[in-house]
């Protein structure tokens, strides 16, 4: 059986001097081989083909056959690791929180244990007739985070 842990060193150890870097990896008990990886500016399918074929290169099938698939996550997928994040500076997010709030806002800042996101919606300011805009800036902690959705809009 093809083990996890051997198909992420080989990975890794080759994305370990690129933009590259692997978002998830699984691997089941009839050999079905799942990467997902991403680029601090996107992954082209180029890279996909890359890795797949540094992958089949070590692995022989006269040993023992596996189904690979190397992709990069969809744009309706979950942000899975913090890298994820700096691609998506200036993109408006959807933050699910652990307590069950959620904030959409666009990502200002990643820090190393925090994101920065600025939120913009109309409020009724006491005193006055007509709602406004008004502007804040939420700083979110990595532990506080259950999950995280990129807002794909089309205007």
């Amino acid at each position: 059986m093809i083990s996890e842990k051997s198909i992420r060193a080989l990975v890794e150890g080759e994305l370990a001097d690129s933009h590259l870097f692997i978002v998830d990896l699984k691997v089941s008990s009839s050999n079905a081989i799942r990467v997902l990886i991403d680029g601090d500016e996107g992954a082209p399918i180029s890279d996909c083909v890359k890795v797949s074929r540094i992958i089949e290169g070590s692995l022989d099938r006269e040993v023992e056959d596996f189904e690979l698939q190397v992709s990069t996550p969809g744009a309706d997928q979950p942000i899975k690791i913090w890298r994820q994040y700096n691609k998506h500076v200036g993109r408006e997010l959807e933050v699910k929180l652990i307590d069950g709030a959620k904030i959409t806002g666009v990502l200002e800042e990643v820090k190393p244990e925090e994101l920065v996101l600025k939120t913009r919606e109309k409020r009724r300011i006491e005193g006055r007739k007509a709602k406004e805009w008004v502007e804040e800036t939420h700083n979110i902690g990595a532990a506080a985070i259950k999950e995280t959705k990129v807002i794909i809009s089309f205007k």
